[in-house]
């Protein structure tokens, strides 16, 4: 391994995501990376062409992966041929693999909303007025749709998820670096969800979050618990975010912005030492 690692940084500086700035986290985390390692960034299109020049791939913000799924493909079949590390390792259980996490976890008794895929009856979910349907390869609520509970038998289908709508007072994100946490951010108000504030967890809710990443298996990345709170006060799991979570770094302390890149750094130099490699992509 050389003194300092190539890396290169798979990101979609121009990707057009509602109320943030995707590149401006993304130009800041490589400014000081690059005090680290020699870093390239690449577009996710081009990764499976450019990765043979690097010791590691890390994906960061690189949008939804059913635009471009082609290449993504392509992209973890070129990594597990020449056992490139990737970070995050692309064995993760959570929205790398999709969203049928969620009905695993919701039959396996999780903290989760309620999810049913397409095989499961819809009374299997806890009534309610309206539900929520959305893509099980979906991403920032590509395809989501609210309809009545009568519409729900014309619906299920294969590659769909079936939820409730629940009624809950705000959202509250958990981020980890590893198995260690960061920092969390809270949406006080559900109608304007990317208007972020910073929250300060109970060791209740931590042990919460903590569940989720233990249960994903990844010994090194990033992550980010996404839940909500409901109107009875308990927290459910939204989403656990392991591809290329976004991190909203613009909206935490100074200090938390430091201590990230930190264990981000560190993270990365033992992911490299542990010289891991990606998982087989599936057939």
């Amino acid at each position: 391994m050389p003194e300092r690692p190539r890396i290169l940084f798979v990101t979609d500086l121009a990707y057009p995501a509602r109320g943030r700035r995707y590149c401006d986290e993304d130009i800041f985390l490589t400014s000081r990376l690059r005090e680290h390692f020699d870093l390239a960034l690449c577009h996710p299109r081009d990764a499976a062409a450019l990765m043979d020049g690097f010791e590691a791939v890390v994906v960061r913000n690189s949008g939804p992966v059913l635009h471009h799924r082609e290449q993504y493909d392509a992209f973890r079949r070129r990594a597990a041929e020449r056992g490139t590390p990737v970070y995050n390792p692309l064995t993760g259980r959570g929205d790398m693999a999709g969203k049928g996490y969620l009905p695993a976890l919701t039959a396996a008794g999780f903290p989760v909303i309620p999810t049913v895929d397409h095989r499961a009856d819809p009374a299997l979910l806890p009534p309610a007025d309206r539900y929520v349907v959305k893509p099980k390869d979906g991403a920032d609520s590509i395809g989501l749709r609210v309809v009545e509970r009568a519409d729900l038998p014309g619906l299920v289908r294969e590659g769909l998820l079936v939820q409730p709508l629940v009624d809950f007072r705000y959202e509250v994100s958990f981020y980890f670096v590893d198995d260690a946490f960061q920092y969390a951010l809270h949406a006080p108000d559900p109608a304007r969800r990317w208007e972020l504030a910073p929250y300060r967890p109970t060791p209740a809710d931590l042990a919460f979050a903590r569940r989720f990443v233990e249960w994903n298996t990844l010994a090194h990345g990033i992550q980010r618990v996404d839940a909500c709170r409901t109107a009875e006060g308990e927290l459910l799991l939204v989403e656990l975010e392991d591809l290329n979570p976004y991190l909203s770094l613009d909206a935490v302390t100074p200090r938390q912005r430091e201590d990230f890149v930190a264990a981000t750094t560190a993270s990365l130099h033992r992911f490299l030492a542990a010289d891991t490699s990606p998982a087989q992509p599936p057939a």
